[in-house]
């Protein structure tokens, strides 16, 4: 893989499917749908999706995709693959809180190595280096040419006093008692594929999630986290999280900044 040329294709075509959602998310109402596991769906996700994926197969045909909107890739096995969200947080988009992103990532023999984070409500974008590390960039978000950016490192925590961010959308009792485990001194919710990049930037010191989520959902995220310096373990044996599961579907998991003392 040509990680040079990946990180300036996931970039601009993050930056292309975030204007198309935007149209949707500041025009008129907009029809929103579920599909079969009875997930909302609206034209934004698709419009997004529609971009991206013809990015992707253009500029890489020989590297298997899987998007969460296209079913037919669902049945695709492979441990090295492209792997795209277009719309995490359709829920928060839905009731217009701003907290969706736009995920793109490269997975190599089951791990995250690239990807690229973008919430084009807030303006924030998060991705990784040809070298593996993440940064975020600052300023107009040009697309034909890379602003500045910021090297991302995640904290030094310290567990008596954790910064903890959890689900906004899907925050449940289990979430809560795993929570309640550490020395908590400060909890943010936030929603979607946000919560990684807090945790890489070091505003966050460990992310839980007690519930379901499929590859699409982390890869992104995880790759990011990866990059500054954190990890993704599995919730039952804090294992990494690897990438090219049947089915696509993820355990519990924990993101987290190394040094967190985690609980059992």
């Amino acid at each position: 893989m040509d990680h040079a040329r990946l990180t300036s294709v996931m970039r601009r075509l993050a930056l292309d499917a975030g204007d198309r959602i935007m149209e949707v998310y500041d025009g008129p109402d907009f029809a929103v749908r579920l599909k079969g596991d009875a997930s909302p769906v609206t034209e934004a996700d698709e419009a997004a999706d529609a971009i991206i994926s013809a990015g992707l197969r253009a500029a890489f045909p020989d590297v298997p995709l899987i998007t969460e909107e296209q079913a037919a890739s669902h049945a695709l096995r492979a441990r090295t693959f492209l792997i795209v969200d277009p719309l995490d947080g359709t829920k928060e988009f839905v009731q217009r809180r701003g907290d969706f992103t736009v995920n793109i990532a490269y997975v190599e023999e089951g791990a995250p190595r690239r990807g690229v984070v973008y919430a084009p409500a807030r303006r924030r974008m998060f991705y990784s280096l040809p070298d593996g590390t993440s940064v975020e960039e600052t300023g107009a978000l040009d697309k034909d040419r890379p602003g500045e950016t910021r090297r991302l490192a995640v904290s030094r925590p310290d567990n008596a006093a954790l910064m903890v961010v959890a689900s906004k959308s899907h925050r449940d009792q289990a979430t809560d008692d795993y929570i309640a485990n550490y020395a908590v001194r400060d909890l943010t919710s936030a929603g979607s594929s946000l919560k990684f990049c807090l945790v890489a930037t070091g505003e966050a010191d460990l992310y839980p999630r007690l519930g379901r989520t499929m590859e699409w959902d982390t890869a992104a995220g995880d790759a990011v986290l990866r990059g500054a310096g954190g990890m993704v373990v599995r919730f039952d044996d804090h294992s990494p999280l690897d990438y090219g599961k049947p089915g696509w579907e993820n355990p519990f998991f924990i993101a987290l900044s190394p040094g967190v003392e985690l609980s059992r």
